[in-house]
């Protein structure tokens, strides 16, 4: 019995994750950006492709948009974003970390980085957008840190998180009952460091990331949470019949209340995939681009632009059946 438990542990927890096929191939188009006119070298933080020259080049004078990917990501995954972005004329950036270690260590990093980049530039604010297990490292970046915040400019940070499992991952439970670790003398910890490595210990339903999620920084100016309906949702069809689903967290596992009374905070619900949401090689993100453009995050495609629009994401995320963002209904929860 103790082998059974510590097995679907660990099979379980690999299941935590979607794979991405991520848009890596060449630099980003300018679109309508303006000229940048500052060159940042910032630990984890640089152009959102896959290109080794992590150079990040920026106009100092707008604002920035940071996309934070989830496990088994890259920079290279928001490729097709940050376009999205620059053809509104939005610039953006990428948070890279290791998608194995403990949350608070990458949220750590993003915090730092986030200072950075507010120190070095002139940038007015940032929005950070953080996707599944990038959604917890970004919200965690954004509370009021227990240690001595790094100094600088203060910077205000708008949040956005996509899918994010703030109650904890169920199929992480097993790790969460520590009441386990006696009986299979060890083997259930080391099955799910195994499995995922040290961030085992913070996506588990009783881990103190999970249950003690902290207060917004006062930074933040407002936290827009979307969460995303992925029942019977299907990523890829054969035959008439889904070979491969996009239900990777239930709504269930993306609640919690802690986080979602803050005054500040906005939650938006949307039937959508756990990967269509944020778009893939197989399809283009219509609905998170509808829920952006409907809170002022994304800015609004102009009517002479549509046409032009909807070629660059049939283009940049070789779909030859990309809806209008304005065709996706989403519903709104307080």
């Amino acid at each position: 019995m103790n082998r059974i438990a510590t097995l679907l542990a660990l099979v379980g927890l690999l299941g935590g994750c979607a794979s991405h096929d991520g848009i890596h191939a060449g630099d980003l188009e300018p679109g309508r950006l303006t000229s940048s006119d500052i060159s940042l070298n910032i630990p984890g933080l640089g152009p959102c492709t896959d290109n080794p020259d992590r150079t990040l080049r920026l106009d100092a004078s707008q604002p920035v948009h940071i996309l934070v990917h989830g496990c088994f990501g890259s920079s290279g995954q928001f490729r097709a974003l940050a376009q999205v972005l620059a053809f509104h004329g939005q610039q953006s950036a990428c948070f890279t970390y290791d998608d194995r270690a403990r949350l608070t260590e990458g949220a750590d990093a993003l915090r730092h980085a986030v200072s950075k980049l507010a120190a070095q530039s002139s940038v007015p604010h940032v929005t950070v957008i953080g996707h599944s297990q990038g959604a917890l490292i970004a919200r965690r970046s954004m509370t009021e840190p227990s240690s001595a915040a790094p100094s600088g400019r203060a910077i205000d940070v708008r949040l956005v998180t996509i899918s994010g499992p703030f109650a904890g991952i169920e199929s992480a439970r097993t790790c969460g009952k520590s009441w386990l670790y006696p009986l299979t003398l060890g083997m259930v910890p080391l099955s799910c460091y195994l499995a995922t490595g040290p961030k085992w210990a913070d996506i588990t339903y009783s881990s103190p990331f999970i249950r003690e999620p902290g207060a917004l920084a006062q930074q933040v100016a407002n936290y827009l949470k979307i969460d995303t309906n992925e029942r019977g949702t299907c990523r890829r069809e054969e035959g008439g019949r889904c070979a491969e689903g996009d239900e990777i967290f239930s709504l269930a596992e993306q609640r919690n209340s802690l986080i979602e009374t803050d005054r500040r905070a906005r939650r938006v619900e949307v039937d959508a995939g756990h990967v269509e949401i944020v778009g893939d090689k197989r399809v283009a993100p219509t609905k998170l681009i509808k829920i952006l453009q409907d809170e002022g995050i994304l800015r609004a495609t102009p009517t002479a632009r549509q046409y032009a629009f909807s070629l660059l994401l049939s283009r940049v995320y070789q779909d030859d059946t990309v809806m209008p963002p304005d065709a996706v209904k989403t519903r709104s929860r307080h």
